[in-house]
């Protein structure tokens, strides 16, 4: 019986400790993304809203979230970095409303046109096109 107290201390004390160790890990990840962010980076926010760096400052950046619509964030707001991985997903929604052809840019080719590549003028012509 006596034994049994500073068992159950170890017990529920050990998973905490570990606990709180993966929580300083993750913070320590995410700070240390936040601050390694450059032009050009394609992040996504806190809340959800997908953008890309065009300005930096000590505490805030700058984000492009359509042609020549610039909104400026914490830089705590930024939640992760999209890679070309996360890009390509998104790229193979938009194939797969292209060949049920449900796509606004009207290919019905069948080829694969991720939105990262579209050009200015591209996308000025699907805009204007209606």
């Amino acid at each position: 019986m006596e034994l049994l107290f500073p068992l159950l201390l170890v017990a529920l004390l050990v998973p905490m400790f570990l606990g709180v160790r993966r929580q300083k890990r993750e913070a320590e990840k995410v700070s240390t993304m936040q601050e390694s962010l450059k032009i050009g980076d394609s992040v996504t926010t806190t809340s959800g809203l997908y953008g890309t760096v065009i300005d930096l400052d000590d505490e805030t950046i700058d984000l492009e979230i359509a042609e020549d619509v610039v909104t400026t964030w914490l830089r705590a707001a930024v939640r992760d970095v999209r890679t070309a991985e996360t890009t390509d997903e998104t790229g193979a929604d938009e194939a797969i409303s292209a060949k049920s052809g449900t796509d606004e840019s009207g290919a019905d080719d069948g080829d694969e046109i991720p939105a990262v590549e579209e050009s200015a003028t591209q996308t000025e012509t699907r805009l204007t096109k209606d």
